[in-house]
Formats: structure tokens, sequence, C-alpha cells
């Protein structure tokens, strides 16, 4: 699929504001006052940032309404929902840390609890996607999770749990690169499938179903090289979690190395979200003899 930049800035940040305000709401780091503010502000500017941008993939930004009105069918609509229901949820809980530097657990532990649900009804945008079978496998909710978790772990100051956490992001990232790799191929959809002319012989393509760019080819069929998709997947797992996890692991924790690791895991993960939707094969490319 075409890697908008819109829903790449929506994934890669809102996933981390979300992250952050989980770790707020389990009590790490244990802040109250300005520097609480300063915590929540950034979760926030995140989350919502994040969301806003999703916007601007839409033809008519008028249409984001829909995302709260068919939440009985649509995972686009509940992850709408969800990110209110959790900012709503979080906000008296951190006015009470920053006015009157009281913590209200139980109130913290249940935004905890909705941020990460909320990462999850994200995740099932995408896993949903029978037409994409690189997406629609079990791993994805988990990565979109571990995403949300190590980078909140690393924005909140807590090192060595981010440090472990991005590890294992990182492996799990490299299995699903690899597993996604044969997806397509394993459905065993092809054109004869696909039109159903499969039985009377060898279906292809007589010519293009188009004599101009579309909106199905410009969204639904992007080709990246496997050159470079192999480079990029290598300076992807380096940025996510191989050298930030080294620094956080290996050396003394300390303002300088969080900055530094926490600025390699993001460009990482706009790498790895570059590539989550530029690979990303959807079957009507069949009908352009792209698949």
């Amino acid at each position: 699929m075409h890697p908008a930049p819109s829903v790449i800035i929506f994934t890669t940040f809102s996933g981390l504001g979300f992250g952050l305000l989980c770790w707020l709401g389990l009590g790490y780091p244990d802040v109250t006052g300005m520097t609480a503010l300063a915590f929540f502000a950034i979760a926030y500017a995140m989350a919502v940032g994040g969301l806003v941008a999703s916007t601007f993939h839409l033809g008519n930004r008028k249409n984001a309404i829909y995302a709260f009105s068919q939440w009985r069918t649509s995972w686009l609509s509940r992850e709408g929902i969800m990110a209110v229901v959790t900012l709503l949820t979080f906000a008296p809980y951190a006015l009470s840390l920053i006015f009157a530097e009281t913590v209200i657990p139980l109130l913290g532990y249940v935004g905890a609890m909705f941020a990460l649900i909320t990462v999850l009804t994200t995740s099932m945008i995408y896993t949903q996607l029978k037409t994409i079978p690189r997406w629609n496998m079990p791993l994805n909710p988990v990565l979109f999770l571990l995403y949300a978790l190590a980078g909140g772990a690393l924005m909140a100051g807590e090192a060595k749990v981010a440090g472990i956490l991005i590890l294992l992001l990182t492996l799990l990232q490299i299995a699903a690169w690899m597993m996604g790799d044969g997806r397509l191929s394993a459905i065993g959809t092809d054109k004869g499938t696909a039109t159903g002319l499969g039985s009377i012989g060898n279906v292809r393509m007589l010519e293009s179903a188009h004599t101009a760019r579309n909106y199905i080819l410009d969204e639904m069929v992007h080709i990246v090289g496997r050159k470079h998709t192999h480079k990029l997947r290598i300076i992807a797992a380096i940025l996510i979690g191989a050298f930030p996890a080294l620094l956080l692991l290996l050396t003394p924790a300390g303002h300088v190395t969080s900055f530094v690791a926490l600025a390699s895991h993001i460009l990482g993960v706009i790498v790895g979200r570059w590539l989550f939707f530029a690979e990303a094969e959807h079957v009507v490319g069949m009908y352009y003899s792209r698949g």
C-alpha cells in the first residue's frame, strides 16, 4: 500500500503517546506538580497529534465524524471512541497529580488499561484486513502493543525495562517480516481464484484495466524493490532496538543516553512504519499484474 505520511505519523506518535500514558497511569515515573504537567503534556500532544494527523489522509475531513458512529462494525470507530475515553479518564488523574500532588491509583490503573485497549483497536484496523495477508496475522496486535509499551517506557525514563522491551520488540519485528513475506502466496489466492475462472485454465491479464493511474493504484498498489526492502529492514532493526538497547542496557543511565536512545528508536519506528505500509501487498494488485 502507499505509505502516506499522515498514517505513518499517526501510527508512530499516537502509539508512543498512549504508551507513555499507560506508564504514567501505573505510576512510572513517580512525578507530581510541574514535572507531571510536562510528562502529561508530551503524552497528550503525541496521542492527540497522531490522531489528528490521521484525518489528513481523508479525502473529505468532514468524514472523520464517522469515526465515532460506526462502533458496531468498525475498528476505526472503536479506536476513536476508546481514544476519547482514555484521554478523558486520564484528565482528572493528571490534574490531581499536577495541582493537588495526589495520586488516585485506581483511576491510573483504569486509564492504563484503556490506553492499551486503544492501541489494540488501532492494530485491529489493519489486522482485520484479509485482503492484506501480511497484516492479517495474530502477531500484528502484539507488535503494536509492544511498540507502545517499549516506547512509552523509554519516554518515562525506565531505561532498563525499555531496553529489554525494545530488544524483544526488535526480535518479534524481524520474525513478523519473515512470516509476512510468504503470507500472500500461502493463502492460495491468484487471478484464477479471484475471478472464479481458474477451473477452466490459466488466467492472465489481457491488458491493463486503465490507461492512466487511478485511486486503486495510488493507494493500494505500491512496489518496493527487494534490495531496498532488505536495506531498510536492517536500518529499522538497528535504530528501533539494537542500538538503543545496547545504550540502555550496557551504559550507565543518564539523560543524554536516554535522549539518544529515544531519538534512535523514534527514527527507527518511522522507517519501520514506512515498511509496514509499503510492503503490504493488497490482493487487488493481481488485477494490475502486480501480484
